[in-house]
């Protein structure tokens, strides 16, 4: 039997509301009264959200949270996994101008460690509203090249009402057949310091991670330009993902979410487009991802740990599966879809902007599947037995 929190089963967002009050976490809520969304969110979390609901309080919480990290109340000096179902981060992670690796240090697994700005430090509330919230933060970092940035980062989420998400998608979600929650991230960073960012220094970019809950009935699936040139699918960050987890086909890559074999994939730039999504055939629950493309052929700044080829041959889209380590334990399980900007080459008090939506819906199967065809001209049926 679930844990009960408040009257609310865990599992529910009524129950991680209470469950971040209960541990004193300071958390902002984005209400729409009439469909029943909410989104909340965590100030001393880097302004991340923590988890949502289409439904109010009963509802389905979208976002996965550690709740043993959270509730042991300890503070990591290297990295502090609380979740979140969307969080800001910085790139590269690896590489000559990694900013989680000091200057000369071996990149291995002792040595990493997460800026602070990215997983303790609070960002202040600068605006909000019941259907919006603005943080800001100032802030330093050097990476392993010794290349100092001085800049700020503004983020903005807004809750996204029924007739803004039609027109953005270009596609009927009509709140009186399906439970819908959907909100847009606005996340700015600008060049505060007196010199440029150039490549021979090293760029940051912007990296928005989504964390939610893995099920073996969960599909993720990614369309991709299949008229480019070159890689489709990165699937090496730890290993090779074996055929029965990873499918590669024409225009369109499916990736197995059960939260028990860690692997990760990426897309590159090229091949990248701007929505792709998840689904949970047994919970009925379609997840989707946008994110934001420059017009314009762009670099993305590799997070490969380590010597690297290209500090910028990265990828624009990620999706993660948790699982096992090698000495049997697990962070999770959860699994991640990530999108990121290029590299910031930013003239000082220049600004670089990346934009994430991210949308959950349940409801009438029939209209769901309408949906997808609409949107990604797939058979969202097919989608669920890809791994059957």
């Amino acid at each position: 039997m679930n844990k009960l929190l408040n009257g609310f089963e865990q599992g529910t967002y009524g129950y991680d509301v209470a469950f971040l009050k209960e541990n004193n976490i300071e958390t902002v809520e984005l209400k729409d009264e009439n469909t029943g969304a909410m989104v909340l969110l965590a100030p001393g979390y880097q302004g991340r959200v923590m988890t949502s609901s289409a439904n109010k309080e009963k509802g389905n919480s979208y976002g996965w949270i550690n709740y043993d990290l959270i509730q042991s109340g300890e503070v990591s000096e290297q990295f502090n996994p609380v979740g979140g179902e969307e969080r800001f981060w910085l790139g590269p992670e690896g590489g000559p101008f990694s900013i989680y690796f000091e200057k000369g240090k071996e990149q291995v697994h002792s040595n990493w460690k997460v800026p602070a700005v990215i997983d303790t430090e609070r960002f202040d509330i600068k605006d909000k509203s019941s259907a919006h919230v603005t943080f800001e933060k100032n802030t330093e970092l050097i990476n392993a090249s010794g290349t100092h940035f001085n800049f700020s980062i503004r983020r903005t989420i807004e809750l996204l009402s029924e007739d803004t998400l039609s027109t953005l998608f270009e596609a009927d979600f009509p709140s009186d057949i399906l439970d819908v929650v959907a909100y847009q991230s606005e996340n700015t960073i600008t060049n505060q310091g007196d010199k440029a960012w150039n490549k021979d220094g090293g760029l940051l970019s912007i990296w928005l991670l989504s964390m939610f809950n893995p099920s073996p009935t969960t599909t993720v699936f990614i369309p991709y330009e299949t008229g480019a040139a070159g890689t489709v699918v990165n699937d090496e960050y730890f290993g090779k993902v074996p055929s029965d987890r990873l499918i590669v086909e024409p225009g369109t890559i499916y990736f197995k979410i059960d939260g028990r074999y860690r692997s990760k994939i990426g897309i590159p730039p090229g091949r990248a487009q701007n929505m792709c999504g998840s689904y949970d055939s047994e919970k009925n629950i379609l997840t989707l991802v946008w994110g934001s493309l420059p017009k314009e052929k762009a670099e993305y700044v590799n997070s490969q740990w380590g010597d690297q080829d290209d500090p910028y041959d990265g990828d624009a889209v990620n999706a993660y599966n948790d699982g096992p380590l090698e000495d049997g334990s697990i962070m999770g399980p959860f699994y991640e879809i990530e999108t990121s900007s290029p590299g910031a080459m930013l003239q000082p008090g220049q600004s670089l902007t990346h934009i994430q939506r991210v949308v959950h819906v349940q409801g009438d199967p029939i209209q769901m599947a309408g949906l997808v065809n609409d949107l990604f001209n797939l058979n969202l049926h097919s989608i669920s037995q890809k791994f059957n």
